[in-house]
């Protein structure tokens, strides 16, 4: 079914047509005939698959006749990371270009004071994280009782950020009247509650079952050890010997090992971006230009990054650390294989791991293959711990050169205390027999030259004055008589 059949204006279909997109996507073609009939939607689809332009795109339809008033929105969006939020803003620049449309983004890392000046001005359509907007709520700054569509986007990443008190206190001031659209990729009981609660006689709108993957992504597993270092150089192969690579996003389980990952990237040639919570707005956006404009090739991410970025062109996934959430895995191996191009997922599993894949396999339905030795280091490459003497006392350990460090052998093993003559190494015989015979350790070892003992004083105390009380060394005065 083409677009010019679900009903939108001819602005919508002209800005559509211009973005070159030929028809729609499942869960457009289904949820944007209810949305455009003010009904309640429910919609649940894997990630990539266009949600964003499912509510996008008949909003600007119906939002064509109306006006904004001063801190009053017509329109009011929730997104949990500020990510999402502006992608979905870019969303309405794109397709809203033939519209007077007053678009403001209220996200944290920015001024009050500038988002203030867009309320005054009156907001067709409020772009929001829940906390900042409770933050200009309860400073008095906005109004939410003229609000006639609210959109929940991410509804179960919401759940695991921890937003949804913020959520169900924001659909209680928002009226009851409006119109709500929900979309989700997975239907925990949490979210199925928060459905029941606030939505009214929705429509479902179901195009996959729950957190399964798309079938152009080639799910991969490898094996590695558990040390970081180890870890490292896996990857590092990997990306040296992936097929069609064009560029990745790396997934890290914590923040630290973004950064820790980052450095040692950026060390070994790589062109490498980091993307985590603890950095600022303007930080996080310009990596993501980076890495979109392809000045970067490689952006290592927390799971900040994981859920709804619209990277269209990623040809590959690495999981540095295996998600603790298997919902996590769908959506982070969905950053590749989007738009119906094909991709690579690439999970590094330590022995540690092994639940957290069987949980992954078992939500997904299917289980992952295990690919073969990534290929060994060029020739001439640094060892993974060259000149990294702060990645942990582990990368002191040379397994490129064989070298011997402390008491342990090349294998791992303790060498006996005191081997036996003939097993002894022949250039080890040979050196112990032309080596000097050391008889004593002082005489191995430098002597340092004796110091000249200091000057006693004038006055020679005897053996007996030395050992007599001070009292008793004392003049004694006699009385005349």
């Amino acid at each position: 079914m083409p677009f010019s059949k679900l009903g939108l204006s001819n602005k919508v279909l002209a800005a559509v047509k211009a973005a070159g997109y030929p028809a729609p996507t499942p869960i457009q073609e289904q949820a944007i005939p209810h949305v455009l009939a003010r009904r309640d939607v429910l919609g649940i689809a894997q990630t990539g698959t266009g949600k964003t332009a499912a509510f996008t795109l008949p909003m600007l339809t119906m939002l064509e006749n109306g006006r904004a008033r001063a801190r009053m929105p017509r329109t009011l969006i929730l997104e949990p990371t500020r990510e999402l939020a502006a992608q979905v803003e870019e969303s309405f620049t794109k397709y809203g270009a033939g519209q007077k449309l007053n678009v403001a983004l209220i996200i944290g890392g920015v001024s009050f004071d500038d988002q203030d000046s867009k309320l005054m001005r009156g907001v067709d359509v409020l772009i929001a994280t829940p906390g900042r907007l409770l933050d200009h709520f309860e400073r008095g700054r906005l109004l939410l009782t003229g609000v006639e569509l609210l959109v929940i986007d991410e509804a179960d990443r919401m759940l695991d950020m921890g937003f949804i008190p913020d959520i169900e206190r924001i659909c209680k001031l928002v009226p009851f009247t409006r119109q709500t659209l929900f979309f989700t990729a997975t239907m925990p009981p949490e979210i199925r509650r928060i459905t029941e609660q606030f939505l009214h006689n929705p429509v479902k709108v179901e195009v996959a079952r729950p957190a399964t993957t798309v079938s152009t992504i080639t799910q991969l597993l490898v094996k590695s050890g558990r040390e970081g270092y180890e870890k490292r150089d896996v990857l590092r192969r990997l990306i040296r010997s992936g097929e069609n690579f064009k560029n990745a996003i790396i997934f890290c389980n914590r923040k630290r090992e973004v950064a820790q990952l980052h450095r040692s990237l950026v060390r070994h040639g790589f062109k490498a971006a980091p993307l985590h919570g603890d950095m600022g707005q303007p930080e996080r956006m310009a990596a993501l230009d980076s890495f979109r404009k392809g000045e970067v090739s490689l952006l290592i991410a927390s799971d900040v990054a994981a859920r709804g970025l619209d990277i269209p062109d990623v040809s590959h996934v690495f999981n540095f650390d295996v998600p603790f959430h298997p919902d996590d895995y769908v959506h982070r191996i969905g950053r590749t294989g989007r738009a119906g191009r094909s991709g690579t997922a690439i999970s590094i599993v330590t022995g540690a791991d092994s639940k957290s894949v069987a949980a992954i396999e078992s939500l997904i339905g299917q289980s992952i293959s295990w690919m073969s030795e990534p290929p060994a280091a060029a020739e001439g490459e640094a060892p993974a711990h060259a000149g990294n003497r702060r990645q942990g006392r582990n990368e002191r350990h040379d397994h490129h050169s064989g070298r011997e460090h402390g008491n342990r052998d090349n294998g791992g093993r303790k060498p006996d205390r005191k081997p036996r003559r003939n097993e002894q190494a022949p250039a080890q015989a040979a050196a112990a027999q032309t080596a000097a015979p050391v008889a004593r350790i002082e005489d191995a070892r430098p002597r340092r030259p004796q110091r000249p003992a200091p000057q006693r004083a004038a006055r020679e105390d005897t053996a007996s004055e030395m050992h007599l009380p001070a009292f008793l060394l004392r003049p004694v005065v006699r009385a005349k008589a």
